[in-house]
């Protein structure tokens, strides 16, 4: 009768069993098995970092498919300990992205003079520390029910699209609208009342 070998469940694997088993063959199920136990801590490290519920989710998926592409290239003694520090810099990174983005937004917004009458960062809504904070509460409150309660949720509440689409039941695209239309308002009416900013 031929010896039967007993493999170990993956989920009995130490975490060094399971890396060297993706290392080795580059079995994703066990790399999926590892990252799965630490998860929550990526998220909470990214969450940490980036301060954003949308992109601290992206980021988790991201570490895992730079990871899953690189198959016996890291090899820690402390997966954990190796984990925090590759998401902590991942988030620096993302940051540092992020940073340089709007610096040569703001250096080519002081080169030119015409600005798209949409363009976000011109807008009172989206400035912080407006002098005209009453106005700009008293233009809210006229506005559509629809627009008013996408313009609180996404300023006031730091929602982004999809969750405001399920608080309202409407699609994204939808949301997008209300927030433009609602900006376009909001400029009319400030202008209305003579407000400068």
């Amino acid at each position: 009768m031929p010896l039967r070998i007993l493999r170990k469940n993956d989920r009995e694997l130490s975490d060094g069993e399971l890396l060297a088993r993706f290392n080795g063959g580059g079995d994703l199920k066990a790399l999926g098995e590892l990252y799965s136990r630490y998860m929550h801590l990526v998220y909470g490290v990214c969450l940490k970092y980036l301060r954003n519920r949308e992109e601290s989710r992206d980021a988790v998926m991201n570490i895992f498919e730079k990871m899953a592409s690189e198959p016996g290239k890291h090899s820690p003694d402390n997966f954990r300990a190796w984990l925090y520090v590759v998401t902590r810099n991942h988030c620096l990174m993302k940051l540092r992205s992020a940073a340089a983005d709007r610096s040569k937004f703001e250096e080519w917004a002081t080169d030119n003079e015409i600005f798209m009458e949409s363009e976000a960062i011109l807008h009172p809504v989206d400035r912080e520390g407006i002098e005209t904070d009453t106005a700009l509460r008293e233009c809210i409150e006229k506005l559509t029910g629809l627009q008013r309660e996408s313009i609180e949720l996404f300023y006031y509440k730091n929602k982004c699209y999809r969750e405001i689409a399920e608080r309202l039941g409407a699609d994204e695209k939808k949301v997008k609208s209300l927030l433009q239309n609602g900006k376009r308002n909001l400029k009319i009416c400030l202008e209305g009342k003579n407000v400068r900013y």
